[in-house]
């Protein structure tokens, strides 16, 4: 069996929609689209994990908020636990540095989408209104 490696993802709402990312190319499962986050480094949180793949990558610093569950997914050379974390915004502006394309979208066009299978639990979660899209603005 493939080793299982810890991934986080930020479910990250604002005005009813969530943010969504496009793998770039060259990535593993480049062009599916994804809940943006990563993996979590020795010695790291899921939570510090977050916050650093988000300034990172997109430029925003962010608090995370609740756990909202896992998924395990079994690719043909890994697996991938994936932690998400529903995430506030709390400064910066907005800029994918790794990611071919961003987007905020609304639940009912999740599915126009293709998901790379480790986030498909929790585009279903949101779709059935197990996870909804509240927005978690900085507080203050």
């Amino acid at each position: 069996m493939s080793r299982i490696v810890q991934v986080t993802a930020a479910i990250l709402t604002k005005a009813g929609r969530v943010l969504i990312a496009r793998r770039g190319p060259g990535s593993h499962q480049a062009g599916k689209w994804e809940f943006p986050g990563g993996k979590i480094e020795a010695g790291e949180t899921p939570e510090a994990c977050l916050k650093r793949e988000m300034m990172e990558e997109f430029n925003i610093d962010v608090s995370v908020a609740e756990f909202l569950g896992t998924s395990v997914y079994h690719y043909d050379h890994i697996s991938i636990e994936l932690m998400a974390f529903r995430t506030r915004w709390i400064g910066g502006d907005l800029m994918a540095s790794e990611h071919a394309a961003i987007a905020w979208v609304n639940v009912n066009e999740l599915g126009g989408y293709d998901f790379a299978p480790a986030d498909l639990p929790f585009v279903e979660k949101m779709k059935t209104g197990a996870v909804g899209l509240e927005d978690f603005l900085p507080k203050g």
